[in-house]
């Protein structure tokens, strides 16, 4: 008789994650889209966030239609091994969620905008899955700056639990945590959806609409940068 492990999936330690490579993956080109370099430089004054929702696929396009972002891209953010494959991401030993990278512009768009619209395209009370994703890699994850966006990204979250508590949902498994490295993922991930219409999209969300910027103290763009790992030589 076969048995399942129905344990929750966990984030491996650094001494237990994949050994990763030295050198990066791929060298960053140009947004589809946008025509914006993915990798900077970017105009003065354009600030960074980086998000996991799930799926990078369907969660990148929900950023790059948001007028005010300059770009987005796609990685592996929050673990441990350095310049990881999507293949190795896959496994769960990396630690690294499936991440979106956005750089905006805080003059069109602010911090919080972009933080409404990451809690109301997910649910982010599942955990180590999003819908029939499952595993470490599509974890809900905020990834911050400083302590602006931290604060920030934290009443937030306060706020829409209140809002996810009232429609019967459970409590938000979101990791909020310091920024550390970015690590582009392979050409092919970056927007997926604009060069595959009819790819998966993993229309997760719960429905909720979130409250931030009615009454959620304002404050979140931040002149800290977050370390982006440089993937062309010199």
């Amino acid at each position: 008789m076969r048995f399942f492990d129905f344990r929750q999936p966990t984030v491996p330690s650094p001494a237990k994650a994949l050994p990763g490579r030295s050198q990066p993956i791929m060298t960053p080109g140009r947004h589809a889209i946008l025509g914006t370099p993915l990798a900077g430089p970017w105009p003065d004054g354009t600030k960074t966030a980086v998000f996991g929702l799930g799926c990078f696929w369907g969660a990148e396009k929900d950023f790059w239609q948001l007028p005010g972002v300059v770009t987005t891209a796609v990685g592996y953010a929050g673990g441990s091994t350095p310049n990881p494959t999507y293949e190795e991401a896959c496994t769960g030993r990396t630690g690294h969620a499936e991440g979106v990278l956005v750089a905006y512009d805080p003059a069109r768009v602010s911090y919080e905008q972009l933080l409404r619209t990451f809690w109301e395209a997910h649910d982010p009370t599942q955990g180590m899955r999003q819908g029939n994703d499952m595993g470490t890699q599509y974890r809900s994850l905020i990834l911050t700056a400083d302590d602006e966006q931290r604060t920030t990204a934290e009443a937030s979250r306060d706020a829409f639990q209140a809002s996810l508590t009232k429609a019967g949902f459970g409590q938000i498994s979101t990791e909020i945590a310091p920024a550390g490295p970015f690590y582009y993922a392979e050409d092919y991930h970056q927007q997926y959806l604009e060069k595959n219409p009819n790819g998966y999209n993993c229309d997760n969300s719960t429905g909720v609409s979130c409250p931030v910027g009615l009454g959620v103290s304002a404050g979140g763009e931040s002149e800290a940068s977050i370390k982006y790992v440089q993937v062309w030589a010199g």
